[in-house]
């Protein structure tokens, strides 16, 4: 049974690389067309929405919590959002997002 297993692995190493070669290239094609190319689109959509920014947009923050843009200063990359009624906090740019009801009524119109 020994034998078996070394001729069957003398017999795949004096085969030809080109197999190996080809199924390492389209396990990469798969990934690229099914995981990095999508991240690439959304991260591409996530700061397309970030430098357009403007008073009065609905955004959610990474830390989860929902508000509206009042004032974004370039200078510093900071953002200005009220989260209640007189409730102003700065949230770095980098880190607000489009909320769920803004992205739907923009899809909807």
């Amino acid at each position: 049974m020994n034998t078996a297993f070394i001729l069957a692995a003398q017999a795949a190493s004096q085969g030809s690389p080109m197999p190996m070669i080809i199924m390492m290239v389209a396990i990469f094609a798969i990934m690229w067309f099914f995981m990095i190319r999508p991240q690439q689109k959304r991260q591409k959509e996530i700061r397309a929405f970030q430098n357009s920014l403007s008073a009065g947009d609905t955004v959610v923050t990474g830390g989860g919590i929902y508000g509206t843009v009042k004032h974004i200063d370039m200078a510093t990359n900071k953002v200005e959002v009220e989260i209640a009624r007189g409730v102003v906090i700065t949230v770095d740019k980098n880190y607000v997002f489009a909320s769920v009801q803004a992205s739907q009524q923009s899809q909807t119109k």
